[in-house]
């Protein structure tokens, strides 16, 4: 009896020790955390486990302890993506087929409709902690009447108490705190539309960056979150690289010469590391002809100017992948990394805008809070990265960015649509570290994959509105090596740009321009359009395309385009 009593008093004693020396290793059996990280134009190759040449380290230790996917579908744009990720619906479903002007079409109100619940509100119902940071861009911006009084707002010269209806900001869709950006474009070192909670944030600090600010905030999270039991979830909107490029100087530095070869140099590159990797098949997926490449590097007249701008898109990149590393490292603090799935992907593909060209005005300001202009020239004689300038990559390293496949974000090709996806979660991934995952996935799984690895309840009615049924499907048979059912059809329409996929097909049209056919099973990189040689499957794929846009409050929009 002694004998026992002293083995028992032993073992309280080692676990007491244990428990004092670290106490987050002594964390009750529970649900695990969930954080999504949401780069923003994020091409499908930047990232260096997708075959990219930027430093991302942090990002690719994600995918070497996780799962990638391979063929995994965004909506081809900020907004669109942003809704479906957080509602589980097409985001027609969710009010937004657009960005957020208010069409008064059901499919197209701008924010995240009545009819929909956002995924921090069913987990926030079943006990999780829910947070986010960064950008959230689906709600119904709110505009100064006049150029002169908008212009003093994005200057920061006049404040207002709201620059979406508050009723459709974060903490009042499901989210207990939020810290970032309302609306959409940011100047990284003095972000318009920047909010804690409810409540505008006037003034930055010197030296203030956005990128650093959005992951230190989601560090704070981590560790306030973790002082209880209760799971966590996390949405990580980044803003990065989304235009204009600005980053800072250490990290431009460590990428001066990496473009100085040129677009051909980088992509077939990235292309060759992404077939040795696996990523993609050379057979079914050959590299697509590079955009406008009638113009050769050692012709190109800004090669200076080309080369530095995607220096800073990297940069940007970088910075953000370092932040990342501040999650994980707080995750591995709290004991929390273990049982928390961790998500990353873009929420389109790479940008082809020329930022500068759009100038000043709506959510770009025309000169910094001092008082400096800011260049929006076209003729590329200032250099990108600093506050002063507004600049973007461009479409010809945008096609770089999304290598191997063609086009862009906003567009319905695979450039557009196409995300890198990365999947983290050791304590309850089983198949084997660094798997490539094939079957075709979509942002709006994250609902149902939610649902069901939680015990959390989807409802059919929520603050006395019913709710449209998710539209997604788990991805958790997937974490355990089993056969998803996953989509039989995939479906897509943005600004009349449009698709509809199945396992060996698909139909594609940008806006006013007729439908083009790929058997996308063995061409994946959309290079040999067989439209006249199937009319019959134009046919019945238009009319699949029609009934869903029919279903999902489309066609109204469509009509006519």
């Amino acid at each position: 009896m002694k004998r026992v009593i002293f083995l028992l008093l032993l073992t309280v004693t080692a676990a007491l020790f244990i428990f004092l020396k670290n106490p987050a290793a002594v964390k009750k059996n529970k649900r695990p955390n969930i954080i999504v990280i949401l780069a923003d134009d994020l091409g499908f190759s930047d990232v260096g486990c997708y075959g990219g040449e930027i430093r991302t380290p942090n990002i690719d230790y994600l995918a070497a302890n996780g799962l990638r996917f391979k063929q995994f579908y965004n909506t081809s744009r900020c907004c669109p993506t942003r809704a479906a990720l957080l509602t589980g619906l097409y985001n027609h479903d969710a009010g937004i087929g657009e960005m957020t002007e208010d069409r008064h079409l059901p499919g197209y109100r701008g924010h995240i409709t009545e009819n929909a619940v956002t995924i921090a509100e069913v987990l926030k119902a079943t006990g999780y902690h829910t947070g986010m940071v960064g950008k959230w861009h689906v709600s119904n911006t709110i505009e100064q009447k006049g150029a002169q009084a908008q212009s003093d707002w994005l200057t920061h010269k006049t404040n207002y108490p709201a620059f979406s209806p508050l009723e459709q900001y974060p903490v009042n869709r499901g989210f207990e705190k939020y810290y970032g950006n309302i609306w959409g474009v940011v100047d990284f070192f003095d972000p318009f539309s920047l909010v804690n909670g409810t409540t505008p944030v006037t003034s930055v600090p010197a030296g203030y960056y956005h990128t650093d600010a959005i992951n230190d905030t989601a560090v704070a999270y981590i560790k306030e979150f973790s002082k209880e039991e209760k799971p966590f979830f996390l949405y990580v909107a980044e803003t990065a690289p989304h235009w204009p490029l600005h980053a800072l100087p250490e990290d431009i530095e460590k990428y001066k010469a990496t473009y100085t070869g040129g677009w051909d140099v980088i992509r077939e590159a990235r292309y060759k590391k992404m077939v040795n990797l696996g990523l993609v098949d050379p057979v079914k997926a050959p590299l697509s002809p590079r955009w406008k490449n009638d113009l050769t590097w050692e012709q190109n007249p800004d090669k200076e100017w080309d080369a530095r701008a995607m220096a800073v898109h990297a940069a940007m990149i970088d910075r953000m992948d370092q932040g990342i590393g501040r999650i994980i490292n707080a995750l591995k603090e709290a004991g929390e990394l273990e049982n928390t799935l961790i998500l990353f992907l873009s929420d389109n593909g790479a940008s082809p805008e020329n930022s500068a060209g759009y100038g000043a005005g709506f959510d770009r300001p025309g000169e910094t809070r001092n008082g400096q202009k800011i260049s929006f020239s076209v003729k590329k004689d200032v250099m990108p990265g600093g506050e002063t300038t507004f600049a973007s990559i461009g479409d010809r390293w945008s096609n770089v960015a999304n290598t191997p496949y063609q086009y862009w974000k906003i567009e319905s090709y695979e450039g557009g649509i196409h995300t890198p996806l990365i999947a983290f979660w050791p304590k309850g991934i089983t198949v084997k570290n660094g798997s490539f995952i094939n079957q075709p996935g979509h942002v709006m799984d994250f609902m149902a994959t939610v649902v069901e690895i939680t015990g959390a309840k989807y409802p059919t009615e929520f603050n006395g509105n019913k709710i449209t049924p998710m539209e997604g499907s788990s991805l958790a048979p997937v974490f355990k090596g089993k056969r998803w059912g996953g989509h039989k059809v995939l479906f897509n329409e943005h600004f009349g740009a449009k698709y509809v996929r199945t396992e060996e097909w698909k139909l594609v049209a940008r806006p006013r321009e007729k439908w083009h056919l790929y058997q996308i099973n063995k061409d994946e990189t959309e290079m040999n359009d067989v439209a006249d040689r199937f009319p019959a499957i134009v046919t019945q794929l238009d009319s699949l395309w029609n009934d869903w846009a029919n279903k999902h409050n489309v066609l109204p929009k469509t009509k006519g385009r």
